[in-house]
């Protein structure tokens, strides 16, 4: 027995028509969601620099402040600030509180190298002289880092606000992520990293 299938080539189009808006519509969504989790890793590897930038600095700090303290013992204030913004800055979570500490460490140091001018013994020695060195090279990498983490959250949070990926970036758990930048009130004060004299 035979049977018969009559084909309406109208109907199977349509139908085809409507597979094929909706694996677009699918191969759309997964190429922009896999795009939104590809920069969300680089901003998130990106901000693990820059941390790892600071956890230098901060290491580097203590050394910095004992040898200070061997020839200027007595400028007591000075070094507790250092270390009073050393500690603020360790314990901050976030580029906004960390850039807020950063900002208040980065004016303590440049009192306490500013305090150095009044000690000759101190800008000759050695073991001062390649701390600060060392401390104005981890500034240098500190504003390399900030500038690429800034670039990547630029870049994501652009992603995450464009159409279409703004319709469901936020269902998604896709959230704007904040700039490392330092508040104006201290921006004059880590315009520049500490100038190394020899």
């Amino acid at each position: 027995m035979l049977i018969r299938i009559k084909f309406q080539p109208e109907e199977l189009s349509l139908e085809w028509i409507i597979l094929g808006i909706i694996a677009l519509g699918v191969l759309s969504g997964i190429g922009i969601y896999n795009r939104l989790v590809r920069l969300r890793q680089v901003t998130n590897q990106a901000w693990a620099d820059v941390d790892v930038q600071l956890k230098q600095r901060y290491d580097l700090i203590p050394n910095l402040v004992e040898t200070v303290k061997g020839y200027a013992g007595h400028e007591r204030q000075t070094l507790e600030a250092v270390v009073n913004a050393r500690n603020a800055a360790v314990q901050a979570s976030g580029p906004a509180a960390t850039a807020q500490a950063e900002g208040v460490l980065t004016g303590a140091l440049r009192q306490l190298f500013a305090l150095t001018e009044s000690y000759p013994d101190l800008k000759a020695n050695t073991n001062f002289l390649q701390l600060q060195s060392e401390l104005s090279d981890i500034e240098n990498k500190i504003a390399a880092a900030r500038r690429f983490f800034n670039n990547a959250v630029s870049e994501f949070n652009a992603a995450i606000e464009t159409f279409p990926a703004v319709l469901f970036a936020s269902a998604l758990g896709f959230r704007s992520r904040e700039f490392f930048e330092v508040p104006e009130t201290e921006r004059a004060t880590v315009e520049t990293a500490p100038q190394v004299k020899f």
